[in-house]
């Protein structure tokens, strides 16, 4: 009996060690993804970045091809002639307009909805994305940020497939893999910082765009990011394709397809719902806090540079 004892623990003993070393390795793990460089603040515009730094850049006045030959100060490049047939707009091609037009009918009502959102953003977003930098590491916000991108995974991998991208869509479904697997669930991006694989997130109204979709007219609503009514018409599409919208916390309801918060909880899906992509903005203006220092003062129409920072965004996203 003793002996058989001694074997016991013994074999405890290596489990305990075994369950040790898988800790070490996966701490070890991480540490060489933070230090390499897969904990630093992401590439990719976010929201806020995209718009608000392209206010200001100096260049307000309209939607600029991402073949303009002028840098942002207006001054022509040195040696180089200008062919306006060559830089021609790929934009006017896409959708009838010229790169100085942009189409908002709807001013005056996006002048209220953007002032709104300007006030929701001073006195309730970036207090607490100011609390929340205080509270969490740059680290583990970048690691929620890489997390939040890593599951909207499918409308990219979808709208690359719409586009016939092969080479876009099969970068997706490698990154997905690999963050999947060695980036911990999506929280690090090996598949960036080890193997440079990255690829131009793709959505809905890019794909309209390519199939001739006009952009429709500006469009500023409550909470939501500068739109056209066709990329309007896209963010809808790609909540939609998003199937964590129809198998965790479902607000499209699918017959015979499971979901983990069951349908009939309408209450829970939705708060769900809006407490992950409260989460998700807050983290988004926390790692952005000191980017748009000094934005309004040093911009005289705040409203038409973001609505052209946004269309010009939009014209280049389109292009790639």
């Amino acid at each position: 009996m003793a002996g058989q004892g001694a074997i016991a623990v013994a074999e405890l003993d290596r489990e305990d060690s075994r369950g040790w070393m898988v800790r070490l390795w996966v701490l070890s793990g991480m540490m060489v993804m933070i230090t390499g460089g897969c904990g630093t603040v992401p590439d990719r515009p976010s929201p806020f970045e995209s718009t608000m730094m392209s206010a200001s850049s100096g260049n307000m006045s309209g939607p600029v091809s991402d073949g303009d030959p002028l840098p942002a100060g207006g001054a022509a490049l040195p040696d180089q002639e200008l062919d306006h047939d060559e830089y021609e707009d790929p934009f006017a091609r896409l959708d009838g307009t010229t790169a100085g037009e942009a189409d908002d009918p709807w001013e005056p009502f996006n002048t209220v909805m953007f002032e709104f959102n300007r006030k929701v953003d001073q006195y309730a977003l970036k207090p607490v994305a100011q609390a929340y930098n205080v509270v969490l590491p740059d680290a583990v916000q970048v690691g929620i940020d890489n997390f939040f991108h890593h599951v909207r995974f499918v409308p990219r991998f979808m709208n690359n497939l719409f586009q016939a991208k092969a080479k876009g869509a099969g970068i997706e479904m490698g990154r997905f893999l690999i963050n999947s697997t060695l980036g911990i669930g999506g929280f690090f991006d090996p598949a960036k910082c080890w193997w440079d694989l990255s690829t131009p997130d793709e959505d809905t109204g890019q794909t309209l765009a390519v199939y001739g979709v006009k952009p429709g007219p500006y469009l500023v609503l409550p909470f939501l990011p500068p739109l056209t009514l066709r990329d309007g018409i896209g963010y809808v599409a790609d909540l939609a394709l998003d199937p964590i919208n129809w198998l965790v916390f479902p607000i499209i309801e699918v017959n015979h397809i499971p979901s983990i918060v069951a349908h009939k909880n309408r209450a829970t899906s939705s708060i769900a719902q809006f407490g992950t992509r409260v989460g998700m903005i807050t983290n988004d203006r926390s790692l952005n806090l000191e980017t748009f220092q000094g934005v309004e003062e040093a911009t005289l129409d705040l409203y038409a540079a973001v609505r052209n920072a946004y269309l010009q965004k939009r014209a280049r996203a389109i292009r790639e």
